[in-house]
């Protein structure tokens, strides 16, 4: 038991550690996950091995309920609406597009059985949320007329689809099914699943805003569970549970509900973590002794979709649409990476039909591989040399999680007699351009929104705005207590600093914070707050 805890405390921290240092590389980090698992999963002596379909089948279901959840959940609606409309068509029509041409392909080129070519279309026609959120917010990259929400909402919804018909074509393959039966199962996949979507958005929505929870987090479990029933419930009537989900997560996502921020973060969170789970998983089932066999034809089926297949779709769907000129069709081509849930689907598959003539499973490995380590590497490159760079635009906006990125700090200044601020009227201060008078508390308390003409008196609180620090090297703040032995007891701030890679920003000194100068004396029993940078 120790050591199979200790292999799984170390797995983890090999990929926190991996998640930090692919930004650096240029290596997406989902692929570094996937490569970790199938490292991990070659090698016989380690304590933990997985090599059970079935229960991946079940895990990578339960992964992907929470990244449709959280791909809906946090999509910023205002910013991505706009879109809405294009990216719709591309995660619908787009999908049966992209399946049917791929399916043409396998059954002409490769010479696979009509019904087992749709099937491995079906299986790759979705592109994969995670990896292009991952690309998207790890680059940061602004993207020109609203291709970064078209993207978002495309990747974020189009898995339904897929595997809506990933559960059409194997129905195909196990019986003669007739039109009516086909058509009964596209309406209860369609219809259940938006219709469970909208009813348990709706009644969540009316609960968060009627309770409230005594304890802190709860709302967060409350979520949590919710999205668990947004599948469970549709799935039971053989409803789309991952069409429910998403639906459940934009609705929510959108809603004003209490303490939505902090919900944003656990449920990044979450998503992170099933996102690791499912591609190390993954990477653990693959089978690098068989890859020979699959290679070729898994080459195939990556350049056809990348250079035919998904460009036909997407100019096919985007044509109409004037606004989006030959290079943004050609990025959003490009953009449309395979992942987890394209290696989960052809898992379903496998277990669904397991007399396929083709090992689907790794094949789409293969392919998954490619398009993350190749497509996703380029991706950045693509977007440079197409031109489609919005230097003014911040993808984050796109996301329900923005208002974290972009904070305004709000400060507080206190007019003392020595301030140089003292008996001036605003317009006369000079202060940097990007800082804002917010409001004035007089030393009677009244409060007054300032004007050019205000004038500061002593006494007088002012707080001020600006935009909060965000950097790669972030502040460090270092809590440090004075005792009566302490070195620094009896000095003054100036004689204590003899490095310029620390600095006091605060003393609290008997519940009392003082922002101190080169003048300031230290003494026992305070407690310093150092900046000692990164």
């Amino acid at each position: 038991m120790g050591l199979s805890l200790f292999f799984i405390a170390f797995v983890i921290i090999i990929c926190v550690l991996l998640n930090n240092a692919s930004s650096k590389i240029g290596m997406p980090v989902l692929l570094a996950f996937l490569l970790l698992g199938i490292i991990v999963g070659s090698v016989k002596f380690i304590p933990v091995q997985f090599s059970d379909y079935a229960a991946g089948e079940q895990i990578s279901t339960i992964a992907l309920i929470f990244i449709m959840f959280y791909g809906g959940f946090g999509t910023r609606w205002d910013s991505a609406k706009s879109a809405a409309v294009p990216a719709g068509l591309l995660a619908s029509l787009g999908v049966i597009l992209t399946a049917g041409i791929t399916g043409l392909f396998c059954h002409f080129i490769l010479r696979w059985g009509w019904v087992e070519s749709f099937l491995m279309g079906s299986v790759v026609s979705s592109t994969d949320a995670a990896s292009v959120f991952s690309i998207l917010r790890q680059r940061r990259l602004g993207l020109k007329n609203s291709s970064a929400p078209m993207l978002e909402i495309e990747s974020g919804s189009n898995d339904p689809f897929s595997y809506m018909l990933v559960i059409l074509m194997l129905s195909l393959l196990e019986a003669k099914v007739s039109t009516g039966q086909i058509l009964w199962l596209v309406f209860k996949q369609l219809v259940f699943g938006i219709g469970f979507g909208v009813f348990i958005a709706w009644g969540s929505c009316k609960i968060l805003k009627r309770i409230s929870f005594n304890t802190s987090g709860f709302d967060s479990l409350f979520i949590f569970g919710i999205a668990l029933l947004s599948y469970a419930l549709p799935s039971l009537v053989d409803g789309n549970g991952f069409l429910s989900a998403y639906l459940v997560g934009i609705i929510l996502g959108n809603s004003q509900i209490e303490g939505k921020r902090n919900l944003v973060n656990f449920f990044d969170g979450i998503t992170g973590l099933m996102q690791v789970i499912v591609f190390f998983m993954l990477g653990m089932l693959a089978k690098p002794s068989q890859m020979h066999i699959v290679i070729l034809p898994a080459i195939g089926i990556f350049l056809f979709m990348l250079l035919i297949a998904r460009p036909l779709a997407v100019s096919g769907i985007l044509a109409p649409f004037k606004k989006y000129n030959a290079k943004q069709q050609i990025l959003i081509s490009f953009a449309g990476l395979r992942g987890a849930s394209s290696i989960v689907f052809a898992i379903i598959a496998a277990m669904g039909a397991p007399g396929l003539e083709h090992d689907i499973v790794n094949i789409v490995f293969c392919i998954v591989l490619l398009s993350i380590g190749l497509q996703g590497f380029l991706l950045p490159k693509a977007a440079i040399k197409l031109d489609q760079i919005d230097r003014d635009t911040d993808v984050m906006k796109t996301f329900n999680d923005f208002s974290e990125e972009t904070d305004l700090q709000f400060s507080e200044i206190v007019i003392t007699e020595d301030n140089p601020w003292k008996d001036k009227m605003i317009k006369d201060i000079v202060k940097p351009h990007n800082m804002l008078f917010c409001l004035v508390i007089r030393a009677s308390g009244a409060s007054i929104i300032p004007k050019g003409a205000t004038v500061l008196h002593q006494g007088d609180s002012v707080i001020m705005c600006t935009k909060a620090f965000r950097s790669e090297k972030k502040l460090r703040l270092v809590e440090h207590n004075i005792t009566e032995n302490s070195r620094a007891a009896g000095k003054t701030v100036r004689e204590c600093i003899t490095t310029d890679k620390a600095q006091i920003v605060l003393i609290r000194r008997s519940g009392e914070n003082i922002i101190p100068n080169g003048n300031t004396i230290i003494r026992a029993g305070d407690t310093l707050f150092l900046n000692v940078g990164r």
